[in-house]
Order: structure tokens, then C-alpha cells, then sequence
């Protein structure tokens, strides 16, 4: 049993909501447990201020590589050394216990400001490939957590502070796992939600109306949507579903995802981690469009567990048509007893108290801070050990 204490943790998240979510979970978690709670984020990860309610926000310089030329990749460089040095300055001042990145170029200045003046590090990893920056920093941190048992790029002999937690899922998200899943028959109203990641997605507004228009009517009547859209393609995919007389809520953002997973039966959307996971700690099949320019096609690889065991099925973007679709959902709307099969073996594999087991290991790590003997977690593998971070 640990001896909780109370500690600063910051958080270190940006870019898109696949990063920002899990670090939302984390840190409701941390906060329910009594401590303090930052974030450090870039310009994107701002974006997301409003759900991150009762603690301080930082932003700090960070950049890609991604698409540049010399002098573009020069001037990143000069940019993600701006950022690691507002890093430490803003860690400094602060006092820190423990910092978590969450992936991507934005977690990189924090995370190695952390590691310049011996605050204890942790990475999270939401896909099932070890992301670039956590690929760099992973031998360089005190502990690495995954969201993935088979993640790819992970080498254990190296990283030996790692383990799986599975990715943090909100709260409102877990308690809906722990509901009835929704009635479902040959006559009941059959649900769906179509997710198309933070901004939503050009294929899915094209193809799932078409999908629809191709059912019998007697499918079609069945039907209720809700549908994330790009701003630019909300009125024209409005228009059809109109003709088609389809019940139908359209929206650019889902404010409540919760409320509209509770009642949904089958999700549509791409394979990002945060969709995976959250589908299956609330018990969800979906149908998976990866996205084809997924660094390393992690979201394929996300898929593997999910659609192994049962809980969802995957289509691939070069053959995701309105046609192979319709076939799809007829087959599922003809045999509701095939979706409540998938519902449940998705719920099977899902790992509802990520959270609260990447909090613990956030903990032991602020003990190591608290104790002023060592300064650096690697130094005293035996403590590290009496902790629980000895062992894979």
C-alpha cells in the first residue's frame, strides 16, 4: 500500500484530442486523489482549455519535422529549444513531483526539460506503435506505460520501467460499461454514431449517407444517426438525409460523446486509440476506417486486439464505399443478436481503470522526488523496486 501524499504533476499534451483525452482522464484521476495538477501544451492543445477545468494551463514552443525542408526543419529546431527552456523555467517554479507525456512533438520540450533537472518522467502511449517521440525519449524516462500488451517498436530490454495500463479513459465513459447496453430487436430503433476523430472526416460524410440510401426502407426507417461532419460538408449531408427522411443529428462537435454512447448500438469512425479504447470501456462494437497517413498505419495495427476478439470489424480507406458499407449495416440491422455478440466482446477486452493504474505508477514515481536521497530514478534500482516499478 502506498502512503499517498500530496504532489504537483504536470501533465505534457498537445496536437489533437487522441493525446488530450487520455491526459483528461489522468488528470481528473490525480486530482480526485488530493494533488495538484498542470498542464503544458502548444497552440493546438489550447484549443482543448475548456475541458480542463481547475487547473493551470502553459503553453510552451514545440514543432514537427513533418513535410519540411532545411529551413524549415532548422527553424523547428530552434523552436523546440525555445520550448524545452520555457519548459524548465515554468517546471522550475512550480516543484514539480512528476511529469507525464502523452506522445507527440508537443510532450517533447516538457519531457526533456523534466529530464534536465531530475523530475521523474513517465511516457504514455495510446497506440499500438510506439509514436517517433516516445520512440527517442522512451530509453531516457523512469517509466513507460502502453495502451497495447503487442505494441510495436517496444523494446523491453531497454525500457525496463515498462508496462501496459491501457489507455485513460473519462469517467462518464467507464460508468456507461457498468449499464444495460441498449435494447435491441428486429423492431427497435437502431442507433448509430459516426465519429470522424476531432475534426471529423471527409469519407465518412460521403460514404455513410450514400450507405443509407442504399437500404430497403423498411432498414432506413429503423435508423437514428448521429453524425460528426466537417464544417464545410454539414448542409450537403444535412440535404440528403432529408431526402431520405432519416432521423438524424448533425454537428460539426460532439459536446456530450458520453450521453450519445450510452444510447448508441454501433459506431462508425476512424481507429485512433482514444476511439478503441473508449468503445471498449463503454462496450461498443464499431466499424473502423483507419487512416491511411497514420504514421507507421498505427491505426490499423490499433484495430488487431478489438476485431480479433470479436468487437468491431474493419474496413480499409481504399475499399470503404458506400455500397460495402450498406452490405455491412444490413447484415448487422437483420441480426441485432451479431451486434450485442460484438457489444460484449469489445466490453470484454476493455481496460476501464486505465487511469487509476498510470496514476499509481505517477505516484510511486513523486516518491521518489519526496525522497531527497536520489535524485535521479535510475541510480537506485532497489528502491525503485520497493516502489513497484522493478517489474515489468
Amino acid at each position: 500500500m502506498i502512503r499517498r501524499r500530496t504532489s504537483h504533476i504536470v501533465l505534457s499534451a498537445g496536437g489533437t484530442g487522441g493525446h488530450m483525452f487520455p491526459a483528461l482522464a489522468l488528470m481528473e484521476e490525480l486530482l480526485e486523489r488530493g494533488h495538484k495538477v498542470s498542464l503544458i501544451t502548444d497552440k493546438r492543445g489550447l484549443a482543448y482549455h475548456k475541458i480542463f477545468k481547475g487547473i493551470k494551463i502553459y503553453q510552451v514552443g514545440s514543432a514537427s519535422f513533418t513535410g519540411k525542408g532545411f529551413i524549415g526543419k532548422l527553424l523547428s529546431i530552434l523552436r523546440i529549444i525555445s520550448g524545452i527552456f520555457e519548459a524548465r523555467s515554468i517546471l522550475k517554479k512550480l516543484d514539480v513531483s512528476a511529469v507525464v507525456g502523452f506522445g507527440g512533438y508537443p510532450s517533447f520540450p516538457t519531457i526533456r526539460a523534466a529530464l534536465s533537472i531530475g523530475i521523474p518522467t513517465v511516457l504514455h502511449e495510446q497506440n499500438a506503435v510506439l509514436g517517433k517521440v516516445n520512440r527517442f525519449m522512451a530509453k531516457s524516462v523512469d517509466a513507460v506505460a502502453l495502451t497495447f500488451k503487442n505494441t510495436d517498436n517496444v523494446n523491453w530490454n531497454r525500457n525496463k520501467y515498462t508496462t501496459v495500463t491501457g489507455n485513460p479513459v473519462r469517467k462518464e465513459i467507464v460508468k456507461i460499461g457498468n449499464l444495460y447496453y441498449p435494447n435491441l430487436d428486429e423492431e427497435c430503433i437502431f442507433r448509430i454514431l459516426v465519429i470522424g476523430g476531432s475534426q471529423g472526416a471527409k469519407i465518412f460524410s460521403e460514404v455513410v449517407p450514400q450507405a443509407i440510401s442504399i437500404l430497403p426502407r423498411a432498414s432506413q426507417q429503423r435508423l437514428q444517426i448521429t453524425q460528426q461532419c466537417r464544417e464545410e460538408d454539414i448542409e450537403a449531408v444535412r440535404a440528403l438525409y432529408e431526402d431520405m427522411k432519416i432521423a438524424v443529428n448533425l454537428s460539426t462537435f460532439i459536446d456530450d460523446l458520453p450521453t450519445c454512447l450510452r444510447w448508441t448500438h454501433l459506431v462508425i469512425g476512424r481507429a485512433g486509440a482514444s476511439t478503441i479504447t473508449e468503445l471498449t470501456a463503454a462496450g461498443r462494437p464499431g466499424i473502423f476506417v483507419p487512416y491511411p497517413h497514420a504514421t507507421d498505419d498505427h491505426q490499423t495495427i490499433n484495430t488487431k486486439e478489438i476485431t480479433i476478439n470479436g468487437g468491431g470489424w474493419v474496413h480499409h480507406n481504399n475499399n470503404f464505399n458506400a455500397k460495402i458499407l450498406a452490405k455491412s449495416l444490413q447484415r448487422l440491422i437483420r441480426n441485432p443478436s451479431e451486434v450485442l455478440t460484438a457489444a460484449k466482446a469489445a466490453r470484454k477486452i476493455g481496460k476501464p481503470y486505465a487511469a487509476k493504474d498510470l496514476a499509481d505508477i505517477v505516484e510511486r514515481l513523486a516518491l521518489v522526488k519526496g525522497n531527497k536521497a536520489f535524485t535521479k530514478v535510475n541510480e537506485n534500482k532497489k528502491f525503485l523496486e520497493n516502489v513497484g516499478l522493478g517489474v515489468k
